[in-house]
């Protein structure tokens, strides 16, 4: 196969039996992958028998469109998804083993937590004094494996984890963490169902391997061993130990030990050559990562030259630091002619953000801040979302609650309250609990609970469940739907002293309505209907946030750049309790993953790498005196050069006054169109 080297072509090459790819940073495992995969079709091995798990569906995406560009057939029988994706598909066949309905509803993290604020008050434990995201996170941990009951402090917890699951099962609704420990559940309750899901998918790969939590190693591991010990289990991990920096959302890089102890013979292959970066950068990177000795030795090269030193920065302050970064940006883009988009400033926390905001604004540099709120997190989308959830599931009372007074309709708090004892006092949904007031007597209704308004709106909901379910056209109902509901008048309403952002939010609802259509019109779309739209939302809201913006300085987390690259990166803030974080060690964190971090950030950089450390920094309305983060010391001090700041030319100053004036006015002529 052309343009591979001699390890990518034994990674593609190696079919059958157990392989761990070691793969480091920019050595082009996504290539290896997707020509892996490629060469299991022209082999002759069907596609419905190969699973590719990945962890964003943005990545899957990427991974198929490689793969129809070089096996050029149609992939309709290919499994290239996420996990949790690859839970629901196991879930939407398998469900009903459980006693669940197979139109159950996904929960995101706002769903969960309106729940847990629920329970709390059926369990007589105040949601204003527990921390409602804490609560959740603690009955992930349990769910997941993370935390057993043992470690818990507090026995009542326990009820409350009983009554939050009790009440998922009575909605027919699952959480995201679900839709690993559902489909683990299925599997090591039903052997029959493992052994059929193990027939289907006989070779196996997972990408980003070192990102995996123990219960994804777990329903990797039940798939893909073989009861008969003659039968070779055909998995292929792909991952980096030195780029484990999720622990603190479940990832664990030791299911790398994990796996070459569970899978006996198991051929491993290391890539090591990096396409990415330069010399410079590399040597650098292998520098500090060497000092961790809990991992892979491998050491990565490169041959694209040496490349420019790495240029460290002392700046008085982090206001100076952010001023730094934005002069530098102007200055190489002028004297590079580099895009705006090729520039990566990488921030150990988002609390770093605010000077740098303000120092772009004040250079008319335009940025965008990863990490902002998901498209699919906005009021207004999350409140048509919910209309459509609940016309797919009558029993979704977090997401009927949200929508029941949205636009207002009279069903306020009173009508809220008085279902909410029903439900509670019948032991059913907030929906049935409708039906019982909707058909009770004259005589036993109360006058301010307003039949009325309870029979229109379920009539609503009835009417769009009739016209959605399983029938096409979905874009043009939602519309419909949005219009009957006259959602733009609650926003205006809502926001009578800004009709501006009332049109904005207005907007957004105009997109999502045009990305329901092209997702419609997709000839791979084989179901283009509420079910599968449903599914498919509840995923890419949790996994993904929107496409970075074209034409704008990335300024990011450095969790957030992984996976990304950029010509020119600026790693700020590389002092001492900021990288390494004091409060991560403190919290028991490990040095380790704190380089790996670092580790991360160098190797994000292709052609240049500045690095800053502040002398002082100001924290909670005081200023504190910093000393430069000990991973400096670890990179070869030949690599690095101590920046001098560069006196521009008359002619330099007055082409960027010129550029900067040029982008402005075509900003605000683009703001006085909008």
């Amino acid at each position: 196969m052309p343009n591979l080297n001699a390890p990518q072509q034994q990674a593609v090459n190696t079919i059958e039996g157990p392989v761990l790819i070691i793969a480091g940073a920019g050595s082009g495992k996504t290539r290896v992958i997707t020509h892996r995969i490629a060469a299991m079709l022209d082999a002759g091995i069907a596609q419905s028998a190969i699973l590719a798990l990945t962890f964003t569906n943005k990545a899957a995406r990427e991974m198929e469109t490689r793969i129809k560009g070089i096996a050029s057939r149609k992939l309709q029988h290919l499994t290239i998804c996420t996990f949790h994706a690859f839970g629901v598909k196991v879930l939407r066949e398998e469900i009903e083993t459980l006693g669940y309905r197979k139109n159950f509803s996904i929960y995101d993290e706002g769903d969960r937590n309106q729940r847990v604020k629920d329970v709390l008050r059926e369990c007589k434990l105040p949601s204003e004094t527990a921390d409602v995201y804490a609560m959740g996170q603690l009955l992930s941990k349990i769910k997941t494996g993370l935390m057993a009951w043992e470690d818990v402090a507090i026995p009542k917890y326990k009820d409350v984890y009983e009554e939050y699951n009790r009440g998922l099962k009575l909605f027919n609704a699952v959480d995201f963490d679900d839709l690993l420990a559902l489909p683990l559940k299925i599997f090591a309750e039903f052997p029959e169902t493992l052994e059929r899901y193990r027939n289907r998918y006989r070779y196996i790969m997972i990408d980003e391997f070192q990102d995996t939590s123990f219960i994804q190693y777990r329903l990797m591991r039940l798939l893909a061993q073989r009861t008969d010990s003659a039968q070779p289990a055909n998995i292929c991990v792909v991952g980096d130990d030195d780029q484990s920096i999720y622990s603190w959302r479940g990832a664990n890089y030791e299911n790398i030990a994990r796996f070459e102890r569970d899978f006996p013979g198991t051929v491993e292959i290391k890539l090591e050559q990096n396409y990415r970066s330069t010399t410079t950068i590399l040597e650098a990177a292998n520098g500090v990562i060497s000092n961790n000795t809990n991992r892979k030795e491998k050491r990565l090269w490169s041959g694209n030259g040496g490349g420019k030193p790495i240029e460290l920065f002392y700046p008085p302050n982090d206001s100076a630091e952010a001023d730094f970064v934005a002069e530098e940006i102007k200055r190489i883009r002028f004297q590079e002619h580099l895009r705006l988009d090729d520039f990566g400033v990488l921030l150990r926390t988002n609390s770093m953000m605010q000077a740098f905001e303000e120092a772009f604004l004040e250079n008319n540099i335009p940025y965008t801040v990863s990490g902002g709120t998901s498209f699919f997190q906005r009021k207004e989308i999350k409140d048509v979302l919910s209309y459509l959830r609940v016309v797919g599931n009558l029993d979704d009372d977090v997401n009927l609650l949200r929508i029941i007074n949205t636009p207002r309709r009279g069903l306020g708090d009173a009508v809220v309250e008085k279902l909410g004892k029903i439900a509670g006092t019948r032991h059913c949904s907030i929906w049935d609990a409708m039906e019982t007031l909707r058909n009770a007597p004259d005589a036993l209704f109360a006058s301010e609970m307003g039949r009325a308004d309870i029979q229109e709106f379920m009539s609503l909901v009835e009417k769009y469940r009739s016209e959605m379910l399983g029938k096409a056209r979905l874009s043009q109902k939602v519309r419909q739907l949005v219009d009957e509901i006259d959602y733009w008048s609650y926003l205006v309403t809502e926001f009578s002293k800004n009709e501006k952002l009332a049109r904005w939010k207005f907007g957004n609802i105009d997109r999502l309505i045009e990305a329901i259509h092209t997702w419609e019109a997709d000839p791979d779309n084989f179901d283009p209907t509420l079910y599968p739209y449903l599914n498919r939302i509840s995923l890419i809201s949790q996994n993904d946030g929107e496409d970075g913006d074209k034409g704008k300085v990335n300024l990011m987390t450095i969790h957030a750049a992984k996976g990304l690259e950029f010509p020119v990166v600026f790693i700020a803030g590389a002092e001492d309790g900021v990288i390494p974080h004091a409060r991560s060690l403190e919290e028991g964190g490990d040095i380790e993953e704190e380089r790996r971090l670092f580790y991360v950030a160098i190797t994000r950089a292709r052609d240049k790498l500045f690095i800053t450390s502040c002398q002082q920094r100001q924290r909670r309305r005081s200023t504190i005196k910093c000393s430069p983060s000990p991973f400096l010391a670890e990179i070869p001090s030949h690599l690095v050069e101590i920046h001098s700041p560069v006196q521009k030319t008359l002619e330099e100053k007055e082409a960027e006054a010129s550029q900067s004036f040029a982008e402005m006015k075509k900003r605000f002529s683009r703001a006085k169109n909008s």
